[in-house]
C-alpha cells in the first residue's frame, strides 16, 4: 500500500508493475467499500496487466479526517431545514459528486505517470468509471462497468433508499464492529452465495470507517432525478468502447437496469454485445465470481487491443506530504 494526496486528501492505492504495451486497468469501488475487494481480479491479472487500486475519497484509508459518524448528524438535520440551510448542504457535498470523484482519476494518473488506462468500477464505481470516460476523454481506454446500471428514476424507491442509507450512515455505534453475527450477515446480504467471513469483517471495517461526509455526499449527489437522468445521456456520448457486466440475482442493480443503461451505448446493437450476465452471481461480482469477470474483462480488452502510450515519471506532488 502506498500514499499520494490529491485535493490535499491522502489516498491509499496498490500498484502492480507496469506491462510494456498494455493499458493499465484503475480499479474503483463503489459505496461503503475499499479497494481490498478487488485483490481477488489483482491477483489474477496482475502478470499481464498494471492494476491500479485505490480507495475514493473519503473511503477504506482515503480519510480526510475524524472516521465514523463525526458529521452525520450535522448533514441529516440539514436535510429537513430551510432551502437555505439544503442549498448550503449541496455546495458541501459538491467535492463527493461522481464527476467529482472522476476528476480524481485524472490526477491520480498525473501522480502516477499513468497516460491511458481502462476504468473498471463496482455499482457507484461504475458511475464514477462512465465520468471518467466522459471527462477524460483520450485519456480513457474504455470503461467496464460491474454491477452497475440505471438510468430510470423511481422516486419512492430512491426516496427510500436514501432513507436507508442515511441512517445507515449515521447509527455507527463503535461497539458495532465488534459484533460477531454481523461479520456473519453481511457475508449473506445482497450476495447469491454466501462469502468467506472475511468479507463480512471487511465490510463491516469499511462500513464503520467511512468518512461521514463523504458517505452522505456521494449517497445523495448520485441518486437525485437529474443525475440518475444524466447517465444514460452520458453513455450515449461516450467515444470509448463500454461494458456492462452483471448478476442475474443482483437485489441491488437487478439484470433489467443493467441493460437499460448498456442499451444506450452504440455497442449494444445489435444484439447486446457490451452486456454480461453472471448466472448465480449477486452485488458482490468482485469476490463473487473473480474467475468469472476476469475472464470477461481479458476477453473484452483483447477485443480492443490500443497500445499504451509510454508511461512518464509521475509528477511532483502538489501540495506538501506530510
Amino acid at each position: 500500500m502506498a500514499t499520494i494526496h490529491v485535493r490535499s486528501i491522502p489516498h491509499h492505492y496498490d500498484l502492480s508493475a507496469p506491462r510494456p504495451g498494455r493499458c493499465p486497468i484503475i480499479f474503483i469501488h463503489g459505496w461503503l467499500l475499499s479497494r481490498h475487494y478487488w485483490q481477488p481480479m489483482v491477483d489474477l491479472l496482475s502478470e499481464d496487466y498494471q492494476c491500479l487500486a485505490y480507495d475514493l475519497r473519503g473511503f477504506g484509508d482515503s480519510q480526510p479526517g475524524a472516521v465514523g459518524g463525526g458529521n452525520s448528524a450535522i448533514a441529516l438535520n440539514s436535510l429537513t431545514h430551510s432551502s437555505a440551510d439544503q442549498s448550503s448542504q449541496r455546495r458541501r457535498f459538491e467535492s463527493y459528486t461522481p464527476r467529482a470523484y472522476a476528476e480524481d482519476i485524472g490526477e491520480l494518473m498525473d501522480r502516477l505517470g499513468i497516460e491511458k488506462a481502462w476504468l473498471v468500477g463496482h455499482s457507484l464505481g461504475g458511475t464514477v468509471a462512465l465520468w471518467g470516460g466522459h471527462h477524460l476523454g483520450d485519456r480513457i481506454a474504455g470503461v467496464v462497468c460491474l454491477n452497475a446500471g440505471g438510468g430510470i428514476y423511481l422516486e419512492t424507491e430512491f426516496r427510500t433508499f436514501r432513507t436507508v442509507g442515511q441512517r445507515l450512515v449515521k447509527w455507527r455505534p463503535r461497539w458495532l464492529k465488534h459484533l460477531p453475527l454481523l461479520h456473519w450477515g453481511l457475508c449473506y446480504d445482497s450476495v447469491a452465495h454466501p462469502l468467506p467471513v472475511r468479507w463480512g469483517r471487511q465490510r463491516v471495517l469499511d462500513f464503520m470507517g467511512a468518512d461521514s461526509e463523504a458517505a452522505l455526499g456521494s449517497l445523495l449527489t448520485s441518486t437525485t432525478r437529474t443525475e440518475v437522468h444524466r447517465l444514460p445521456h452520458l453513455v450515449s456520448q461516450l467515444k470509448q468502447p463500454a461494458y456492462f457486466i452483471g448478476g442475474q440475482a443482483d437485489p441491488i442493480m437487478e439484470p433489467r437496469y443493467v441493460r437499460h443503461l448498456a442499451s444506450y451505448h452504440p455497442l449494444f446493437e445489435p444484439n447486446g454485445a457490451n452486456l454480461i450476465e453472471l448466472q448465480g452471481c449477486g452485488h458482490l461480482a468482485m469476490v463473487e465470481q473473480p474467475g468469472a469477470v476476469v475472464r470477461h474483462l481479458r476477453q473484452i480488452l483483447e477485443r480492443h487491443p490500443r497500445p499504451a502510450t509510454p508511461t512518464v515519471p509521475p509528477r511532483q506532488p502538489l501540495v506538501p506530504q506530510p
